[in-house]
């Protein structure tokens, strides 16, 4: 199903995705992030939605579709190097900041910051371009929210 999106992403010159395609992307590291502890939580799920809805305008039943979508595809998408990598070359730098930002209040969420976490969160906000201060000041809003 969502074999072509991948493939467009691991392309070796991907071109900007579709604002409907970016949005999955997206949601998609969401869904991993939220994944990476083995416990991917009821709290966490709710979190995704409400980033989603946030950022872009939807209900709550758009949101939690757009998630359940992402869910699939982060089930098939490549290793996380190479899907955030893909996501760097395609999605504009504010969105990849903004989604750090909604990557990080998955983690804390419920509320328990493990080192599987933030190693995955160092490492996909390095991978997507992000800069450690920007990585950094999005965690503060997010603490501070």
């Amino acid at each position: 199903m969502f074999s072509d999106l991948l493939r467009r992403l691991t392309a070796p010159e991907p071109a900007p995705l579709a604002q409907t395609d970016a949005r999955l992307a997206l949601a998609a590291l969401l869904v991993r992030i939220a994944r990476t502890d083995g416990d991917y939580a009821a709290v966490e799920i709710a979190q995704i939605d409400q980033s989603l809805a946030r950022r872009y305008g939807l209900d709550a039943g758009a949101a939690a579709a757009l998630r359940q979508e992402a869910e699939a595809l982060e089930a098939e998408a490549p290793d996380t190097v190479r899907f955030t990598r893909a996501i760097k070359d395609a999605v504009a730098y504010e969105e990849r900041v903004g989604v750090v930002e909604a990557m990080w209040a998955v983690v804390m969420a419920d509320g328990v910051r493990d080192d599987e976490e933030d190693s995955m969160m160092r490492m996909a906000a390095s991978l997507l371009g992000v800069s450690d201060q920007d990585s950094h000041a999005a965690r503060l809003r997010v603490s501070a929210g």
